[in-house]
């Protein structure tokens, strides 16, 4: 019997995942987070786990686990977020899990990046492959933490290879009723376009994460892997699907507004938003499809009509 943990296991994508490994004969799952999942398969039992403190060294070395999916953290941050406590569940809740791995003989350890970890530059290759720098940019705390996150990891394949691991760089993640930063865009009555700049998004359906997911925790070879679906959308792409305009503003316009709209307290986002919308990371899914062997059932396209279908 293999004994696969599951770390931050209460969101959307761990209950996603939660509901193919309930599938399998032969497995031992613990579903760990601050909160138990709405549903548990029979295979499965939850542990309450904070990454943030000493948790992940108690569970993980009373669990003993062959792997450990480490999906836990902040992707939308709430309103009473702030930047020190998605600090400490991204890149220390990480630390923590990434040790109690090493510490207690786990085997694999299967982590989600993100394709923003890339960084948003207006020199990044497109489309990216997992070959390219990871340059996560500092004032963007979520890219941040995935740079910060993935460079202790290439450490650890460094200093300790025992340790397998799986990193998958997962693009917008959408399902039905799923909402996130990204999807927050499209509900405007007219998107927002900027001038000169169509920055494309890529869009993996959660379904098809929780399989990547599965293949990664089970027998999926070891490595890096971009996780998106085939294609990519433009702003007048996703309008054009929704039967919306897009409103088209100089990026030097959008820029200013925000310099004065923070302060006031009118807007969460500053003007580095501008190099966000300008330079979102494009992943090449090629070494997903060819070395770790799986092809997402839905492309970007699809996955963003299947998300409006159940949004709207």
């Amino acid at each position: 019997m293999s004994r696969i943990l599951i770390t931050g296991a209460a969101g959307a994508v761990g209950a996603a995942l939660l509901r193919l490994l309930g599938d399998r004969a032969g497995l031992d799952v613990v579903a760990t987070d601050i909160r138990p999942p709405e549903a548990l398969p029979p295979n499965a039992r939850f542990l309450t786990m904070d990454v943030t403190g000493d948790d992940p060294d108690r569970v993980i070395a009373g669990v003993r686990p062959d792997v450990v999916v480490h999906l836990a953290s902040v992707v939308t941050p709430g309103a009473g977020s702030t930047r020190d406590l998605e600090y400490a569940v991204d890149v220390t809740g990480s630390r923590n899990v990434l040790d109690a791995c090493l510490a207690h003989g786990v085997r694999r350890l299967v982590v989600t990046s993100s394709g923003a970890a890339y960084g948003y530059h207006a020199d990044n290759a497109v489309p990216l492959g997992e070959d390219d720098p990871i340059r996560g940019n500092r004032e963007f705390a979520y890219s941040w933490h995935k740079r910060l996150v993935e460079e202790m990891l290439a450490t650890a394949r460094h200093e300790t290879p025992a340790l397998e691991q799986v990193v998958l760089r997962v693009g917008t993640v959408l399902g039905a009723g799923l909402e996130n930063q990204i999807t927050a865009l499209f509900h405007k009555p007219r998107l927002l376009g900027l001038r000169g700049s169509d920055s494309p998004f890529v869009f993996i359906w959660d379904d098809d994460l929780a399989h990547v997911l599965e293949r990664a925790a089970l027998d999926g070879p070891p490595g890096i892997y971009n996780v998106a679906g085939d294609g990519a959308m433009t702003v007048s792409d996703i309008a054009a699907a929704m039967g919306k305009s897009v409103r088209w503003v100089p990026p030097v316009l959008v820029r200013a507004a925000l310099v004065v709209a923070r302060p006031l307290g009118l807007s969460r986002y500053g003007p580095e938003q501008v190099r966000f919308l300008l330079y979102r990371p494009v992943l090449d899914n090629t070494a997903l499809k060819r070395d770790f062997g799986y092809v997402p059932r839905r492309s970007s396209a699809e996955a963003f009509a299947r998300w409006w279908e159940t949004a709207r």
